[in-house]
């Protein structure tokens, strides 16, 4: 099932713009200047109608300013976002666990000591491997990650990538928009199923908590020693 939406309160939801303006600021040097330009072209030529026609024009044009300012924001903190995101370990399930969709993600399904890691996604376009970190290594776990999946997806469409800046690699500031336009091979419905056979093929045993009965041990387990 889709992830419920949360809803959020006005205050709230100026919390995060201001705290996406201090983020964009710092990491962007042209989002201040561009951010005073979409305030102060079209207040100027609010000024300008307001002069030559009527004041009616004065709301219209503070509507231009604020929608102004949120197409920089929105430009530039996408930019800012995918820039601090670049070469950093689990990037990759972040951005998609933040995309808009039915996208299910489970981040580093295999990984290893050195930080590589392989982040399963389910979506309509169908079961999709992210890999980061080392190029040599991640494709090896790639492998043998393709060869375990192919056992329960059936048809469904299986593809993958690895994370980086070198030929053949995708770049993070383009994983959004490459995975929006895969073709959609899979309904909701198939969605579900498929997310449901990966779950209980991904899902690890856990030890039971708490102390284990006697008749569940191993013969000789936990026997002390005795003193002579």
């Amino acid at each position: 099932m889709a992830k419920p939406q949360e809803k959020v309160s006005f205050g709230q939801r100026l919390k995060q713009i201001g705290m996406v303006f201090q983020f964009t600021a710092k990491q962007d040097r042209w989002f201040a200047p561009l951010v005073a330009a979409a305030v102060l072209i079209p207040l100027a030529l609010t000024v300008v109608a307001v002069i030559l026609w009527s004041w009616i024009w004065l709301p219209i044009g503070i509507l231009f300013v604020l929608l102004a300012v949120l197409i920089v924001l929105n430009l530039r903190s996408n930019k800012a976002m995918m820039n601090a995101a670049e070469g950093q370990p689990g990037a990759a399930a972040q951005i998609m666990e933040n995309m808009r969709g039915d996208w299910r993600v489970t981040p580093a399904v295999s990984s290893t000591t050195q930080m590589d890691m392989i982040h399963l996604v389910i979506g309509r376009p169908g079961v999709i491997l992210l890999a980061e970190g080392n190029p040599q290594r991640v494709r090896s776990l790639l492998g043998q990650e393709k060869r375990r999946l192919s056992k329960v997806i059936g048809s469904a469409p299986l593809h993958d990538y690895v994370i980086g800046q070198d030929e053949g690699e995708l770049p993070i500031r383009k994983l959004r928009t490459t995975l929006l336009r895969l073709p959609r091979a899979l309904s909701g419905k198939d969605v579900n199923s498929l997310d449901k056979r990966l779950k209980a093929l991904t899902a690890r045993p856990q030890m039971p908590k708490g102390a284990i009965p006697k008749n569940m041990r191993p013969p000789g387990a936990f026997r002390q020693s005795r003193g002579r």
